[in-house]
């Protein structure tokens, strides 16, 4: 009896958990992003300022696609923890995912830099150059490597046979964090798309939240992940003639930071 009230509560608890943190950081994104100028480059963040922002703003679109994840893993330390336990696993594991995506904002942090550089030194390019970056993420959605991450992230059942039965304190973390790798493989271009469009535009964002959400949990996601590349494929061909398409990579924009332009 207990055992199967476990396995129908498991799952919804860990959702609302998990949609609640989304919703928190969500919170705290929007109004982080109230104080800031918009344009191009960092936000005007050092390094740390910036991961500290980038933390946020991954937690904000990346818990609810996850979620799924987390709720399996739950049920496979159904025998083995219980309580205050499943739970500090189950935290150590989201944080792991999370540090992957962190790990990545550096490379967000230097790709948003030298967007800045390229919008203050050689404007003319720099709508061709955002051109380029939306139409080489639309092109990763096609490719190989794109279906076998997302491959995984849709049905990571195998993976957690593989790793479910490690041992040690860091199990969960570590777990958590090859999990996230898998993700990054898998929607690193679509964040990529955040450097031209302004990495704190919340519409954009929001937008690209939705996305991978559905990539990775609607029954047709990976038909939606082809015509989503073929959309930033066609919004590319758009980008030399509006610049304003792509204010992450044009200076002397001035508008909220949640417009999409």
């Amino acid at each position: 009896m207990a055992t199967a009230l476990a396995r129908r509560t498991v799952a919804p608890a860990s959702w609302a958990a998990l949609l609640a943190a989304a919703a928190l950081a969500w919170l705290l994104t929007v109004r982080g992003a109230s104080g800031m100028a918009p344009g191009p480059g960092t936000m005007g963040q050092g390094l740390w300022g910036f991961l500290a922002l980038w933390g946020l703003m991954m937690a904000a679109m990346m818990l609810p696609a996850v979620a799924p994840f987390v709720s399996l893993y739950l049920r496979t330390l159904r025998a083995r923890s219980a309580g205050w336990v499943r739970a500090a696993r189950s935290t150590g594991l989201v944080l792991g995912y999370l540090c992957a995506w962190e790990a990545f904002g550096l490379a967000a942090f230097g790709a948003a830099w030298a967007g800045g550089e390229l919008a203050a030194r050689a404007p003319a390019a720099a709508p061709w150059v955002g051109a380029l970056v939306l139409a080489g993420a639309g092109l990763y959605q096609v490719t190989p490597l794109k279906d076998r991450c997302l491959s995984h992230c849709r049905s990571p059942l195998g993976f957690l046979l593989h790793f479910g039965n490690r041992s040690g304190p860091l199990r969960d973390l570590r777990t958590g964090f090859h999990h996230g790798a898998y993700c990054v493989g898998c929607c690193w271009g679509l964040m990529a798309v955040l450097v031209a469009v302004g990495v704190m535009n919340l519409v954009w964002m929001a937008a690209l939240a939705c996305a991978v959400f559905l990539e990775k949990v609607w029954r047709h996601g990976k038909a939606f992940s082809l015509v989503l590349g073929v959309a930033l494929i066609g919004y590319a061909c758009f980008v030399p003639w509006n610049p304003g398409l792509v204010p992450g990579l044009v200076p002397g924009l001035h508008m909220a930071p949640g417009m999409p332009m």
